[in-house]
């Protein structure tokens, strides 16, 4: 090791240890915490977590925060760790809106306040402002965080008050805010429509806008991170006969939607887009009425060629990818404002 040249060390060698064991080897010495601390090292070092190996799940409840691993043989969590929070908070009012490489965009309930936090370095940053930027309103929001071309992370947050809607950008790399331009459909301004959260794939967020009633308008919006322009695609051909809801999800940088429909009983296709076109993944059969406590609080996570689908109360169900069509079926909501979330642990900084 010690004939080994610094820059093998550093990039070929620590750039492969867990997120929490390279926070412990800056204080080595001041070469290796420069050099650990610069943002070609946090570049490569996430590109190599990005693994299902490195995949945690943070819980919040009204009394503790917890992050657990993965243990994807048996569909269950191993022991969980305490995760106090860095930042003033009541009661655990905390909710997840959008997550990417680490790192948590979240809002405080009682302040509407948003935050970028890495969980694993303790690490946050407040994005609001004194001219109201960075200020959270549920069911009327909605927040994408994104990797831009230049490595720059970004918050995307559209605004609606008052029929009137704003779409702002959050820069790391400036630490500030700026409006963009957003070209799209009046009738989306209405509280009728909900906006998901935005799942970022491919160099584009992606949000789901479906209306609130039987037979309404069911629509994705496109935001090319690049470009920082908007385009509109269609939803899956599901039937309209009762409450659609879509999930998207980005796996291997592919993007999916689990597309729920149905009033009594509910069926869930799996999507992949392709273009800009839809195309049938899987189907389940119809699920019969469950209680209402399964139906919140959903994320999902690919391991091993494996879907899990993790409820709020902390419940997995899988969905085995190898099976055929309608040999399995599980329960999958859309809902707004994570209490849960799976990440991986990195060292990408909230803040510059």
């Amino acid at each position: 090791m010690a004939d080994l040249p610094t820059h093998t060390i550093v990039f070929e060698i620590l750039t492969r240890l867990p997120a929490k064991d390279v926070g412990r080897s800056k204080s080595v010495c001041k070469q290796w915490y420069a050099l650990l601390s610069t943002q070609d090292f946090v570049r490569i070092h996430c590109s190599r977590s990005v693994v299902s190996s490195n995949q945690r799940v943070l819980l919040i409840d009204d009394l503790t925060c917890s992050v657990r691993p993965i243990i994807s043989n048996n569909n269950d969590y191993g022991p969980s760790s305490i995760v106090t929070f860095p930042f003033h908070h009541q009661n655990n009012d905390v909710s997840i809106l959008s997550h990417l490489n680490g790192l948590l965009c979240v809002c405080l309930n009682h302040t509407y306040e948003l935050l970028l936090w890495n969980p694993t370095t303790t690490a946050f940053k407040r994005l609001s402002t004194p001219d109201s930027h960075g200020f959270y309103i549920n069911n009327l929001d909605a927040i994408g965080l994104y990797l831009d071309a230049d490595d720059d992370y970004k918050v995307l947050h559209i605004k609606r008050r008052s029929g009137v809607l704003g779409v702002y950008v959050y820069s790391r790399e400036v630490d500030s805010w700026r409006n963009i331009p957003f070209i799209t459909r009046q009738e989306y301004l209405s509280p009728h429509f909900i906006w998901s959260a935005g799942t970022f794939c491919g160099g584009t967020l992606y949000f789901t806008v479906c209306e609130c009633w039987i037979g309404g308008t069911n629509v994705v919006i496109c935001f090319d991170v690049n470009s920082e322009q908007f385009k509109e695609i269609s939803f899956p051909p599901v039937p309209s006969n009762g409450m659609v809801q879509g999930v998207l999800v980005n796996v291997k940088n592919v993007l999916h939607m689990f597309a729920s429909t149905g009033m009594f009983e509910m069926t869930i296709d799996l999507w992949t887009l392709q273009g800009d076109y839809w195309i049938k993944v899987l189907s389940c059969p119809p699920i019969p009425p469950i209680s209402l406590s399964l139906w919140c609080a959903i994320t999902h996570y690919v391991t091993n060629g494996n879907w899990f689908v993790m409820t709020k109360l902390g419940k997995l169900f899988t969905i085995e990818m190898d099976m055929k069509p309608f040999e399995c079926f599980y329960p999958v909501s859309w809902f707004r404002g994570f209490k849960g979330a799976v990440f991986v642990q990195t060292i990408v900084s909230p803040s510059i």
